[in-house]
């Protein structure tokens, strides 16, 4: 298997003639004259048509989050159900996200947007026809798990975009793209809110059916305004050589504690709602008009986590984001066993802002440390500069596509836990206990490999 690699320049790049495909072949990021002036206005919009293609594909990668709340009595569906119906679109796009990196070297970045985009239509318009009472329950499961579509756009898009950017702005663009993206799940959760509000809780079918035009939109906009960059390419053996490296199993750890709790609790918490306060959430409505707040917060805040780690560090940013994690966990145990719902919603609502937090941190960390070992490499004669740099932003693609998928792994993990809960003790304290275990696990980790005295890890991470 292999990643993406560098563009290479080729020919001085032209404007591209209208009606013709757009296609860039001499791409030169870290040459400042060329990007002050010809490099930043195409790297912007690229960067803003792809936020808002890939935020609809996160909103219908979520749909299933806000449709099991239309699921009354008359589906016939308990709550162990609602929680597959959640946790198979985490399995397939997790599954889908490393193709999706490669995806983007082998038919170019607008190119394979346009194609993902469209992807989203094989999920919406059959939920658009067939979410109604009557429908059977491997129907709609085989719908839930091709929402799965939508998580991969997220590895495509972030893999288009690390090419567009110097490595000093790689950050920023990287947590923009992704925090714009991770707002489609609060996105969704207000239509359906909106939808539960006017036309009730009867018609679930047009939740998907309101992302319908959306779709087309993103599709329309990737094809009218995106570029590719033709002279990415997906090297031979990179993928091999970044399963080899401890640091890419390390990092998809600490993803799988950050960006799997985000999107494993964001499909979860309406329910979890719903049933940990059924007195106080009688109805949809009722759950649906907090169920956003925690995915609006936690993707919001996500660029704070690149920021914070820029200036602090990534991995202390990490660690105590995961002693914050496990603290907030334990705050919601505590509140769900005193049946406090003020300390309930608190201590869940800090999970999500410190999920957050930690998907911006713990991707900084990633180009962070191979950028420090080639460095060092160069230090020691290991390697020549420009060898050094091109094999760092190797490395670096093929853990940011490793660690993506093994990373929404998580919110099959949590969605699984949060049943196994329920089912088994009938609640979901037993759950609450796995995640501060597993918190605990992460800031142990991360302090034992990047901060523990003697430890040998790349500086500067």
């Amino acid at each position: 298997m292999s990643t993406l690699a560098p563009t290479t320049p080729l020919a001085e790049a032209a404007p591209p003639a209208a009606g013709r495909r757009r296609r860039i072949d001499d791409w030169r990021p870290e040459d400042p004259d060329f990007w002050r002036t010809k490099g930043a206005p195409i790297a912007r919009r690229n960067l803003w048509v792809s936020i808002f293609a890939e935020h609809v594909g996160f909103s219908v990668w979520s749909l299933w989050s806000v449709t099991v709340l239309f699921l009354g009595p008359e589906y016939g569906i308990d709550p162990a159900g609602k929680f597959l119906l959640t946790a198979v679109p985490a399995a397939l796009g997790a599954a889908l996200r490393l193709p999706y990196t490669l995806a983007v070297a082998r038919f170019g970045g607008r190119t394979w947007t346009i194609v993902s985009a469209l992807l989203l239509l094989v999920p919406a318009v059959p939920m658009t026809v067939l979410l109604e009472p009557g429908v059977s329950y491997s129907t709609l499961m085989v719908l839930a798990c091709l929402t799965g579509v939508g998580g991969g756009n997220f590895a495509s898009s972030m893999a288009n975009i690390n090419l567009f950017y110097p490595s000093r702005l790689k950050g920023r663009a990287l947590g923009l793209n992704a925090g714009g993206g991770n707002l489609g799940v609060p996105a969704v959760q207000l239509v359906g809110l909106a939808v539960l509000a006017t036309a009730g809780a009867a018609y679930p079918r047009l939740v998907p059916a309101v992302y319908l035009p959306l779709i087309v939109l993103a599709a329309l906009a990737a094809a009218r305004w995106l570029d590719d960059l033709p002279g990415a390419r997906n090297e031979p053996g990179a993928l091999r050589e970044a399963a080899r490296d401890p640091h890419t199993w390390v990092m998809s750890l600490l993803y799988v504690g950050t960006f799997g709790s985000f999107i494993g609790f964001g499909f979860a918490f309406g329910q979890v709602l719903q049933l940990q306060f059924a007195e106080r959430f009688p109805t949809p409505v009722d759950a649906v008009w907090l169920t956003f707040l925690g995915p609006l917060i936690g993707s919001l805040v996500r660029p704070v986590g690149g920021h914070l780690a820029d200036r602090l560090g990534g991995a202390r940013v990490t660690f105590w984001n995961f002693v914050a994690m496990a603290a907030g966990a334990s705050l919601v145990l505590h509140a769900a066993r005193e049946r406090s719902f003020g300390l309930y919603l608190l201590g869940f609502l800090s999970l999500f802002v410190f999920s957050g937090i930690g998907n911006g941190s713990t991707y900084k960390m990633i180009p962070a440390i191979f950028r420090a070992r080639a460095t060092a490499d160069v230090a020691a004669c290991r390697r020549e500069a420009g060898t050094a740099q091109r094999w760092a932003v190797r490395m670096t693609g093929s853990l940011i596509g490793v660690a993506g998928a093994v990373g929404a792994c998580g919110g099959v993990l949590v969605n699984v836990a949060f049943r196994q809960s329920f089912l088994t003790r009938g609640s979901a304290d037993a759950a609450y206990v796995a995640f501060v275990a597993a918190y605990a696990v992460c800031f142990g980790v991360t302090w034992l490999v990047y901060l523990r005295p003697g430890a040998h890890r790349p500086a500067g991470v």
